[in-house]
């Protein structure tokens, strides 16, 4: 990215933010971190699917879970489009496997979202070089 990207401070945070969000690790890759952009995005992926593998889509419950629902948006928003389709009643999901799957989606979640705090703030910490350099 040229110099004068970085001159917009709150927007180039802002788009870091926004690309860690959509994609885990994204924001990491656009700060040229390629090697944490890709653990961070086989670690949470993994742990995303794995939590759907135990509990199907149904552990995605925008109705009756609001609070692992928030915790699984922070994942992506592609949960919001798996929440739409669980929402119809076809996956439901009871007992452990449902527990331990919305355990799994959330912390994955919980994970992007300390991933998309760290990379927001290594993209504060490069303009603030930049800027004393």
């Amino acid at each position: 990215m040229s110099p004068s990207w970085k001159d917009n401070h709150t927007l180039f945070l802002s788009v870091v933010g926004v690309l860690a969000w959509l994609i885990p690790g994204a924001g990491h890759f656009a700060l040229n971190e390629r090697r944490r952009a890709y653990v961070i995005f086989v670690t949470v992926v993994v742990m995303f699917f794995a939590g759907l593998y135990i509990g199907s889509v149904g552990v995605i419950d925008p109705v009756g879970a609001k609070p692992w629902y928030a915790a699984q948006m922070m994942n992506s928003p592609a949960v919001f489009f798996l929440g739409r389709i669980s929402t119809g009643g076809d996956y439901l999901v009871f007992g452990r496997s449902n527990e331990i799957g919305q355990i799994y989606t959330s912390i994955a979640g919980l994970l992007n979202l300390l991933c998309i705090v760290n990379a927001v703030y290594m993209a504060h910490l490069q303009v603030i070089e930049q800027e004393e350099a």
